[in-house]
């Protein structure tokens, strides 16, 4: 693989998206629904029925899986277990953001008949499918290290003094750099993969956000307090990610078939 026929792939990609800018729209509905829906919960609505967040015993206690953090009152602990759960759903933004795009990369090229002139040059297939799925996670991850900004400058403008400060951590770290980066690889080369075996987007995008159930699971487990998952783990399992992601790309290569797919496309 070379770094320059990789750079030429995923800069075309950059470009057919730039011609459909429309593309990233769900990605920026989900930023914007990922900024209000905490700050509903955490902070307006407990302001409007004027009942702190530290009134609720059942909260209290389910806060403690956070962490004791002796400097924060008890609506304070209660809001750093509120932000920290909804960090979770910036997980889904570049899956459920990108997943388009990437079921869209071959099909797309199948259909506007430019596929067989691309595979008429040197790239390979790996070079050619990473650069479909860095084309639609590159963008998506953009947005989603903007929404994360604006998040976290909420959080230290409305939460109570200390939960901006309790949030940034090693797990708060490997959550958004390594485990939500992780998830989007396999989801968006899963879709890829299903996208050079069908002639529909939308079958690929189906199998693509079947990984969205897992981490929907442990949002909610989460939630409850019935699963907090340490940096350790959510270390381990972002490598476990990366290694998964490694597997799919070479399976999908196997399955590619590239002289199958010009016969068929003729």
């Amino acid at each position: 693989m070379t770094t320059i026929r990789l750079r030429t792939l995923f800069g075309k990609e950059v470009l057919d998206l730039l011609r459909n800018r429309a593309a990233l729209l769900p990605v920026a509905l989900v930023a914007l629904i990922s900024l209000v829906l905490p700050f509903t919960v955490a902070v307006i609505v407990p302001a409007m029925t004027g009942q702190p967040l530290g009134d609720d015993a059942d909260l209290v206690k389910v806060s403690l899986v956070a962490g004791i953090h002796p400097e924060l009152s008890a609506g304070g602990r209660i809001q750093l277990f509120l932000f920290q759960q909804f960090l979770l759903v910036f997980l889904l933004m570049p899956i459920t953001g990108a997943m388009a795009l990437a079921a869209h990369a071959v099909v797309g090229e199948k259909q506007a008949r430019t596929l067989e002139p691309l595979l008429a040059t040197p790239i390979t297939t790996f070079e050619l499918l990473v650069a479909k799925v860095l084309g639609a996670l590159v963008p998506t991850l953009m947005i989603s290290a903007a929404g994360l900004a604006a998040y976290f400058g909420c959080v230290a403008l409305l939460a109570e003094p200390g939960v901006v400060r309790a949030m940034i951590s090693m797990r708060t770290t490997l959550l958004m750099a390594l485990v939500g980066p992780a998830a989007a690889l396999v989801s968006l080369q899963a879709a890829i993969v299903i996208s050079s075996r069908v002639n529909d987007a939308r079958t690929a995008q189906q199998f693509g956000v079947l990984i969205i159930i897992p981490l929907t699971a442990v949002f909610v487990a989460q939630f409850t307090g019935a699963l907090w998952l340490s940096a350790t783990t959510i270390g381990f399992l972002g490598l476990g990610l990366l290694g998964v992601w490694i597997l799919l790309a070479v399976f999908s290569v196997v399955l590619f078939e590239r002289e199958a797919i010009l016969t068929r496309w003729r």
